[in-house]
């Protein structure tokens, strides 16, 4: 009977995985991959980490002194604090390549919850593909311009420098739609905002919920929250499957490399501040061009 039982459970988890890869292969893309938003064919994730992780210098921010580096784990608490400060810019601006470098970070703790959760990773990783995409083709037309002007005094900072210049260079150039969906930088900045509110939640409740409550259940209740009323119908009894399969919330004290949880709760409390300031920068920019709601 025991065999029985762990084959079924194996089998079981097969064909969840399965079915979330499916389905993930069904979900319409955000980027520039031809066709995948006109057909219902698999679309392959195109994401590769081209960039190696920047040195986390010896700045000093808020939290800093708290957050230590733990070695042998792909995913460092301390790097992603490095990247959300460094992502700050003048004037309440967000500037893209640390929020990006933050995104790198970000998927390493995803996938650190266990293989399903790449059902999560999996859009996060075609989204940031394609606004460093876009940033790579800004660079290529300034070079262009440049060469063709014989003027070497233009500025190297281009429209992806950050989400307000983006935000505005799309507008300007009419390349983002209010009515149907776009491969546009802006729309694809808003989902990965609301992506990021979901991890700020389950932060929050993983910091201030007992412990009689699993990971999949903060998981839920934070993706109902966020992201769900956002998803079609199938892709979230996709998303049931991922919480189903979550780890206990022992595993999160390990990436943050404490034993207790009163020990990771300043951990939590800072990561938490950082990403609060980052979204709500980015909320601010959104809605005063009236993006929120961008299809």
């Amino acid at each position: 009977m025991r065999r029985r039982s762990r084959l079924f459970q194996c089998v079981l988890t097969s064909v969840s995985l399965c079915l979330v890869l499916f389905v993930s292969s069904l979900w319409l893309p955000q980027g520039k991959f031809e066709s995948c938003d006109r057909s219902l064919q698999p679309c392959l994730s195109v994401y590769s980490a081209t960039k190696e992780p920047a040195a986390v210098t010896n700045d000093v921010y808020p939290g800093s002194d708290v957050i230590k580096e733990c070695v042998g784990q792909k995913f460092q608490a301390s790097r992603l604090l490095h990247y959300l400060n460094s992502a700050l810019g003048p004037a309440s601006d967000v500037l893209l390549e640390p929020y990006l470098l933050c995104w790198d970070e970000l998927i390493k703790f995803m996938e650190s919850l266990g293989p399903l959760v790449g059902f999560f990773t999996y859009k996060v990783e075609e989204k940031i593909t394609l606004i460093r995409q876009l940033s790579k083709e800004e660079s290529a037309h300034q070079r262009n311009v440049i060469q063709s002007t014989h003027n070497p005094q233009l500025t190297d900072q281009h429209a992806y420098h950050s989400v307000r210049s983006m935000l505005e260079a799309e507008l300007e150039r009419g390349v983002v739609s209010f009515d149907r969906q776009t491969d546009s930088g802006s729309r694809t900045l808003l989902r990965l905002h609301r992506s990021l509110l979901w991890l700020q939640l389950l932060l929050e409740k993983l910091g201030t919920e007992p412990d009689e409550r699993s990971m999949g259940e903060l998981c839920r209740e934070a993706y109902l929250q966020v992201l769900a009323p956002h998803h079609p119908w199938f892709v979230q009894r996709a998303a049931e499957l991922v919480f189903q399969s979550m780890p206990d919330r022992g595993v999160f004290l390990q990436l943050v490399c404490v034993r207790r949880r009163e020990e990771a709760e300043p951990v939590i409390n800072i990561i938490i501040t950082a990403i609060r300031e980052i979204h709500q920068r980015t909320e601010r920019e959104l809605k005063l061009r009236n993006m929120l709601d961008l299809p």
